[in-house]
């Protein structure tokens, strides 16, 4: 990817007039300057036979970016084979559901420590995504809003350096609540692009899926999303370090407020 898009996490919200599907969805964020989607299969892989051509059609007409959040119900260090066995089957669905819409990157949560160390955890997870199928999908492992959840930058990074279907998708809010405030200047973001860069090289750096939102959090990591405006979440500083970084690839907003925080975000940038 030679540039930086912009887009939003599931259907747009538009005048609330009315009600979007995927394809009326990418009509729309075209229309007002946005760039990407990126698909909801939180629930359940929602591209079917019969609307995966509308949406193929559309995405190609406008040049647009697709990705997905692949499911809610994902956890590769379960404590029964079963689950992780039934984990592993939802990443690839969502997988496979991308690719017929010729998307790029499944995100999702590789998992949780449960009862187990880190150490244990980050093992019996690596030896999962070995197994996922290559398919032309880039598997995009998502940092977590909360210290009790696997999820850090430096685990997703050894994971990301072990299994080559595997990349990032660093939620920067995530990242901020989890160490309950974190990132406040623009050295904060710089360090982590520095980190990306010397551990998984410049390739990285040139193509990276990006979260961005507001964040309520408490000492215990992550609530939930918020407007940019209503949080003390430094998104001038951390666009400011991608502009500096000239990094790629593709910044999905999670915003309450979706497009109108997402065309803010652009917007920004654009002018740096």
């Amino acid at each position: 990817m030679n540039k930086l898009l912009f887009g939003i996490s599931g259907l747009p919200i538009g005048d609330g007039s009315k009600k979007f599907k995927y394809k009326s969805g990418i009509t729309h964020l075209k229309s007002i300057g946005l760039d990407a989607m990126e698909l909801p299969f939180v629930r359940s892989v929602n591209v079917t036979s019969k609307n995966k051509d509308e949406i193929l059609e559309e995405k190609n007409k406008n040049k647009f970016y697709l990705s997905a959040h692949g499911s809610y119900f994902i956890n590769l260090n379960a404590d029964d084979k079963e689950k992780q066995e039934k984990s592993l089957e939802r990443i690839i669905k969502g997988a496979e559901g991308l690719k017929k819409v010729e998307g790029k990157s499944l995100i999702f949560h590789p998992g949780f420590y449960l009862k187990d160390s880190k150490e244990e955890t980050f093992h019996t997870i690596l030896e999962n995504l070995k197994k996922l199928p290559d398919i032309g999908i880039d598997y995009r492992l998502e940092t977590t809003g909360k210290g009790t959840q696997f999820g850090s930058l430096k685990e997703l990074v050894r994971l990301c350096k072990e299994v080559p279907t595997c990349k990032l998708c660093i939620d920067f809010s995530h990242i901020h609540a989890r160490y309950n405030g974190t990132l406040k200047t623009f050295e904060d973001f710089a360090k982590i692009l520095n980190y990306v860069g010397e551990n998984l090289g410049q390739k990285a750096l040139d193509d990276m899926h990006i979260h961005l939102s507001g964040i309520n959090y408490t000492a215990k990591g992550e609530r939930n999303h918020l407007p940019f405006h209503d949080s003390d979440f430094n998104y001038k500083a951390c666009l400011k370090a991608f502009k500096t970084f000239n990094i790629k690839g593709c910044i999905i907003c999670e915003s309450p407020i979706l497009e109108k925080d997402a065309l803010l975000l652009k917007e920004y940038y654009s002018n740096l």
